[in-house]
């Protein structure tokens, strides 16, 4: 009898990559099978079979897409973009044509949350303290945006509402000028938004669901950014130390921003928070049915969570031997992250214990 075969999409990418190492950690007798448009990224992937084929914003994107599935015949696909996904599920019915499984959300839910505004909106409207945005179209918006969001600083952030990571056009700012060239620049009129400045405290949740029910999360906090001088805002979407840590004010805030944007969560909601000046956890987007890049963190410490979507998708499994289903894993456990080297599961302990200081 042959293995079953997977398909992680956006292979080579640093995000697709820790899904697929996760994966095969798990004891795998799978046949990974990775697909994506950069051949050198491709190169660098360790899925069993790499597949060369267009972007997913190439029109032959479609077609590609299901003769690899149509001849292949995997029993599963998981895309791991969220950009990617919203375009794939556009023909969601020719894919489940092929008899290939996944476990994603609607259209819509996918829709809301790769679009940062109709994700603010939708935490709104469900009554979770999320910063004031105003859509800026022109150069009196911008005033108005400092007068009404800027507080005693006269400070606001702008962000795109469009579809992208890495803090993609974001910019604090407390210059009408400075903030009308950056829109310029970036020909962003109308599709920018400006908020209010939050502190540089993040926090992030990441979770799995089955049918409107929860089937694990787990809580990472972020204690600075890689590469953090190449970024306007300081912010390139990259974390260089992530360290488990859990809080049920956090819990609550990101259970209510999953339901606020899915009535019947399905799939993976990694829901992004950064801490307002009281101390709130301000949900600022959600990370829509893909794991992020440090996902192998978890893995490594003891909690495989592409592993368990795989063992839902193909087997019909849930998690077994958990502590709990929320936050099983220790708190204080540090993920270190640089760029040419493997990373590093460690504790502040074990740092103090190695390191050797002279002052």
């Amino acid at each position: 009898m042959s293995r079953k075969k997977i398909i992680v999409t956006g292979a080579g990418s640093a995000q697709a990559n820790g899904v697929i190492n996760c994966l095969l950690m798990g004891d795998c007798p799978e046949e990974i099978m990775g697909i994506g448009s950069d051949p050198a990224d491709l190169m660098l992937c360790r899925a069993h079979r790499r597949f060369l084929m267009p972007h997913s914003r190439d029109p032959q994107y479609k077609a590609a897409l299901l003769q690899i599935l149509e001849t292949e015949r995997p029993d599963m696909i998981h895309f791991q973009h969220d950009a990617e996904l919203a375009v794939a599920l556009l023909f969601r019915d020719d894919i489940e044509q092929t008899g290939v499984k996944m476990l994603v959300p609607d259209y819509q839910t996918i829709d809301t949350c790769v679009h940062k505004y109709k994700s603010w909106q939708a935490f709104k409207k469900a009554g979770i303290t999320v910063p004031e945005n105003i859509v800026l179209h022109n150069r009196a918006d911008v005033e108005r945006a400092l007068d009404e969001l800027g507080g005693p600083q006269k400070r606001i952030w702008l962000r795109s509402m469009s579809i992208g990571g890495g803090g993609k056009g974001a910019l604090p700012t407390s210059d009408v000028e400075e903030a009308v060239e950056w829109i310029d620049r970036q020909e962003g009129w109308g599709d920018f938004v400006a908020a209010e400045l939050l502190t540089d405290k993040t926090i992030t949740w990441l979770s799995i669901w089955k049918d409107g029910e929860f089937v694990v999360g787990q809580t990472r906090r972020r204690k600075g950014w890689a590469h953090s001088a190449l970024s306007p805002s300081g912010i390139t979407g990259v974390t260089k130390i992530g360290e488990t840590c859990s809080d049920p004010v956090v819990d609550d805030v990101a259970v209510r921003a999953v339901k606020a944007v899915s009535a019947t969560p399905h799939g993976i909601y990694g829901v992004d928070m950064t801490y307002d000046r009281n101390g709130v956890p301000n949900p600022t987007e959600i990370n829509i049915s893909r794991f992020f890049t440090t996902i192998q963190f978890f893995a490594e410490a003891g909690l495989n969570m592409p592993k368990i979507l795989k063992d839902i998708v193909l087997y019909n499994r849930l998690p077994q031997g958990l502590a709990k289903e929320n936050n099983p894993l220790p708190n204080g456990l540090l993920w270190l992250r640089g760029m040419d080297c493997a990373p590093l599961l460690t504790t502040q302990e074990q740092i103090e214990k190695t390191l050797i200081k002279l002052w």
